[in-house]
């Protein structure tokens, strides 16, 4: 998976990549985003779980010299999938497992909305 190969993800990254329609912040963001789910699809790495900025991250212009401006939040929706997922910061596993916990805990379970229903982009996801 070249560079992103050991890359961590923010546990609310997890949704955000199921419902990724090539929409974003900017250019930059939306491609790299399109990048990071292809190659995740592709390579089934293993993923570890941080609460910090992660590949994802590294385009999005609320990323501020490494933290997110918006980080009392995102890090709200981190704490909540680990929650409804069962796991801890730091926690790795490989790609398509924690996509499939994501899809049957949170996604099919109708918890989406608990997780992330103040997020700008929940009525793409929420739809």
């Amino acid at each position: 998976m070249s560079e992103r190969k050991d890359s961590p993800l923010r546990p609310h990254h997890l949704l955000c990549t199921e419902f990724f329609r090539g929409y974003g912040y900017s250019d930059d963001f939306t491609a790299n985003m399109s990048a990071v789910i292809a190659e995740l699809n592709a390579d089934d790495p293993t993923v570890r779980l941080t609460v910090d900025t992660d590949i994802v991250c590294r385009k999005c212009p609320h990323n501020k010299n490494g933290r997110c401006d918006t980080y009392e939040k995102v890090l709200r929706y981190d704490v909540a999938v680990l929650d409804l997922l069962g796991l801890h910061e730091n926690d790795a596993a490989p790609w398509s497992e924690l996509k499939k916990a994501a899809r049957e805990k949170i996604i099919s379970a109708g918890k989406l909305g608990k997780v992330c229903g103040d997020c700008a982009w929940f009525y793409i996801c929420g739809k």
